[in-house]
């Protein structure tokens, strides 16, 4: 049973999109920290021991100077890096959900840099907030601020865009987006989590700046893709692809219902290629002019392929 979980994994991240893979890290690592923290309990007569949590902090982010200098790699592992069940799962839903348009509005190899762009955002804004007020907290951890970034940057490119809530019904992603800044903000003015909520904020504004620079035809994935992609090989774990492979642009996948069921083969009609070819302009244009740019036919158009 576990080999085939473990084979599943491994394709998963092998043939998954960006958002998938990222979703696999953080839940990997929570539970390889997790492990850690359950075997020096049960070796150290029932109670967690100092260097569990001097573990947690050599990956984690802190508010010295010098914590950050000798630990350098905490820059990108603090926002890997969950210890409590409930703010991973949490988390990796917002990162679904909300990556899932990204995915769809401007291409999946943008979801890494949007979520790493955040994450650094909100490791600034920390760093700084921690320095100027006390109640802060001595270290931060978690990818909330990461996803933040994701959920403005989605918000801001597709404002209007439909979600169906268990309880609530059809809501505007711009509602959803807005409530859980106003919930970060209101978050400030705690004392247990302040930092916390302030690095949300920090990724949150990052997502926005990206999202309307994207707008502007300014893409600060650019370069981090390029990064990812030097530093990559052709046979890592983490190999992410090559850019110089041709990479299909922006594009919505969807199954016409004639089509479901057959046990083999695909036909395309008329219908079919005439809406893949309007679907193609619909995303091209949200590409270069954004969301807004769209007419009322348009988007009534792009929510019904999304459907």
């Amino acid at each position: 049973m576990f080999s085939s979980i473990w084979q599943d994994i491994r394709r998963e991240f092998s043939y998954g999109n960006m958002m998938t893979r990222v979703i696999i890290v953080n839940v990997i690592v929570f539970l390889v920290v997790n492990a850690i923290m359950i075997v020096s309990f049960l070796f150290n007569g029932g109670y967690i021991p100092d260097f569990f949590y001097q573990m947690l902090h050599f990956f984690s982010l802190g508010k010295s100077w010098e914590h950050n200098l000798y630990h350098p790699w905490v820059i990108l592992t603090h926002m890997f890096l969950h210890q409590g069940f409930f703010h991973l799962l949490w988390n990796m839903l917002y990162l679904y959900w909300f990556g899932h348009i990204v995915g769809d509005l401007i291409g999946n190899h943008r979801i890494v840099p949007v979520y790493l762009l955040g994450g650094l955002a909100g490791a600034l804004v920390f760093f700084l907030s921690a320095n100027y007020f006390p109640s802060v907290g001595e270290y931060a951890l978690g990818a909330s601020a990461a996803v933040m970034a994701v959920a403005m940057a989605a918000g801001v490119m597709a404002p209007d865009y439909i979600l169906r809530l268990v309880i609530f019904g059809e809501i505007k992603l711009k509602y959803i987006v807005a409530v859980l800044l106003l919930l970060d903000l209101i978050g400030v003015a705690t004392t247990t989590n302040s930092g916390g909520h302030l690095a949300h904020i920090g990724g949150a504004m990052m997502g926005y700046i990206y999202a309307r620079l994207l707008r502007s035809g300014t893409d600060l994935a650019a370069p981090i893709n390029r990064i990812i992609d030097f530093i990559s090989s052709p046979g890592s774990l983490f190999r992410f692809g090559s850019r110089k492979a041709k990479r299909p642009g922006p594009r919505l996948v969807y199954r016409n219902k004639a089509t479901i069921g057959r046990p083999s083969g695909r036909t395309d009609t008329s219908e079919n290629t005439d809406n893949q070819a309007k679907l193609d302009q619909i995303l091209d244009k949200i590409r270069l002019s954004g969301y807004d740019s769209l007419n009322q036919e348009e988007k009534e158009f792009l929510l019904k392929m999304s459907r």
